[in-house]
């Protein structure tokens, strides 16, 4: 919300708790404003050239224009030429730092176990990426109210998109072209918007020309779901992106308007803070670190036992077989909370950074499970019953703010406090 009065939304990632691990640098970031451009950048389809051998479709598709290639066979491509629109403009997203690419993103790995280079530059990465180098495409409307359309692969810096012999693509009924890509472009609107009473939604693939499917049986199968006719590709407040590796969170600027601001979050913990709780072990307060040392563990920092909810200082005991002195910092080891005797998960807690992902200000009291990231409990409820794609076949609740598998009965709990006894 810093864009001045132009802003007009805000895509963000789910995983990284307010900012990239090395920072938030030229186009990849983690979280991305729209905003209108000084010129339209939107392009629209006009004329379609149909039954061109490959060699004839290159020729059209390297005219200075926008393009997309249906190749049927190596005897047939159909060519559908794109024209300027001064009514739009369009953002694309992929994990290619070619200049056609508005926001850079690359495969999110539970726990920030990953490797982030700048603009331009490649790190190795530990796993083969399943993020399409041109993902999508984002058209939205230069005037009120906005509206923004996804779209399935983005033009690459020669202005086109091709679609393979491989490439699940077909006919329309009015003769028109469509296709999906490879690992496909997945979207989930909430239910009542993202409020309090929002529920989750049904994942939906988007094709190339903004259609809207069901899921195929697996993510790159060739063959296509349903159409859905009664749904659309327009985003709203609180709409899921999955592009197979990362997934991003669709905030409008109304929306945002309404969502607690970082400021708002630092003001909640230092009222928490100023609550003095205590550890009822130790009985030396506790305070939870500044947003901005929030990866880093402090002496004051609370943890607590995730099956119970209570609430304690870091202590050197408590594990199965161990003696004190040997004790190291093990986060999420098994111990027994000296309060009720129960067994499970030790963590330390973390507040959770991204206001964007918050669905309430009311102050942080529940906790995800097995992390330890803080937040309200309507948002902590909410994302606890959100199926986010994992890998190629498979959805499990997460928390936003670190992408862990949750596990418990509920994914989430009440955090205990202890007060000062003075």
């Amino acid at each position: 919300a810093k864009v001045r009065n132009r802003l007009e939304h805000q895509a963000r990632i789910p995983l990284y708790n307010g900012s990239l691990p090395n920072g938030d640098r030229g186009r990849r970031k983690s979280r991305f404003a729209l905003c209108r451009r000084p010129k339209a950048s939107g392009v629209k389809p006009s004329t379609v050239h149909v039954a061109c051998t490959p060699q004839a479709a290159k020729a059209i598709s390297n005219k200075d224009q926008h393009s997309i290639s249906y190749t049927l066979s190596r005897a047939q491509t159909v060519v559908v030429e794109y024209t300027h629109d001064s009514n739009t403009d369009m953002f694309q997203i992929g994990r290619s730092t070619e200049s056609p690419i508005d926001f850079v993103v690359t495969d999110t790995v539970p726990g920030s176990q990953q490797s982030h280079g700048g603009e331009g530059q490649t790190q190795t990465q530990s796993i083969q990426s399943t993020i399409s180098r041109f993902a999508c495409r984002i058209i939205c409307q230069r005037s009120p109210p906005y509206t923004a359309r996804i779209y399935a692969a983005g033009f690459d810096s020669s202005k086109n998109i091709f679609l393979g012999e491989k490439a699940a693509k077909w006919r329309t009924q009015d003769g028109q072209m469509d296709g999906l890509t490879t690992n496909g472009v997945l979207v989930m609107h909430p239910r009542h918007g993202f409020t309090q009473d929002s529920k989750p939604g049904v994942w939906r693939e988007i094709s190339v020309c903004g259609k809207v499917f069901t899921l195929r049986e697996t993510r790159s199968a060739q063959q296509r779901g349903k159409m859905v006719e009664s749904e659309s590709q327009e985003l709203v407040d609180g709409s899921l992106i999955d592009l197979c590796g990362a997934t991003l969170l669709w905030r409008t600027a109304e929306g945002l308007s309404r969502t607690p601001t970082v400021k708002h979050l630092e003001a909640l913990r230092q009222e928490l803070n100023a609550g003095r709780p205590q550890c009822p072990v130790g009985f030396n307060t506790l305070a939870f670190p500044s947003l901005r040392r929030k990866e880093i563990l402090d002496e004051k920092q609370p943890w607590a036992y995730l099956r119970c909810g209570h609430v304690h200082g870091y202590h050197a005991w408590g594990g199965q077989g161990r003696e004190p002195e040997d004790e190291v910092v093990e986060v999420g080891r098994e111990r027994e909370c000296p309060m009720c005797r129960t067994r499970g998960p030790y963590v330390p807690l973390w507040l959770g950074c991204e206001a964007g992902f918050y669905l309430d200000a009311a102050p942080p009291t529940h906790a995800f499970s097995p992390c330890g990231h803080v937040c309200s409990e309507k948002t902590a409820a909410f994302w606890s019953q959100i199926p986010l794609p994992h890998g190629t076949h498979t959805f499990h609740a997460a928390c936003p703010f670190c992408v862990h598998q949750l596990a418990g009965e509920s994914g989430y709990l009440r955090l205990i406090f202890q007060g000062p006894l003075d």
